[in-house]
């Protein structure tokens, strides 16, 4: 299961819209690990100045793996983290994690970092079976 509802939440969800701030607290409680990778890579993003930061560590272990996928896998949770957050994400290799200014997006680096010669150029040994 990716995440944790809490009754009063699936409650609200059942009877309407749920609001991000309520998604997102929901996703930050069920996703520790995800949740600390990507306000790490936001903050970066933003005291940078720039347009681009990234997470390159992978995670201490499998768990923590699966928090990344479940997060950046699904539509709804890595939109809500995107809102959130006020950037785009981008991910690569079960482990990389990329926030962009939204400005960014489509740009050269945004192409490079999204493209099929990024991930194959992003790879590594160690990481086939992540």
């Amino acid at each position: 299961m990716s995440l944790n509802v809490s009754p009063a939440l699936l409650d609200v969800a059942e009877r309407g819209e749920v609001s991000d701030a309520e998604f997102v607290g929901c996703v930050r409680e069920s996703l520790p690990y995800a949740w600390q990778v990507v306000s790490a890579v936001m903050t970066d993003l933003r005291d940078s100045g720039g347009d681009f930061a990234d997470h390159e560590i992978p995670p201490p272990s499998e768990d923590e793996r699966g928090q990344l996928l479940r997060a950046l896998a699904s539509d709804a949770i890595r939109g809500g983290l995107e809102r959130h957050f006020g950037a785009r994400l981008a991910f690569q290799n079960c482990h990389r994690v990329a926030a962009f200014d939204h400005g960014a997006v489509g740009g050269e680096r945004w192409r490079r970092f999204v493209s099929p010669r990024g991930q194959l150029l992003n790879q590594s040994p160690e990481l086939r079976n992540c």
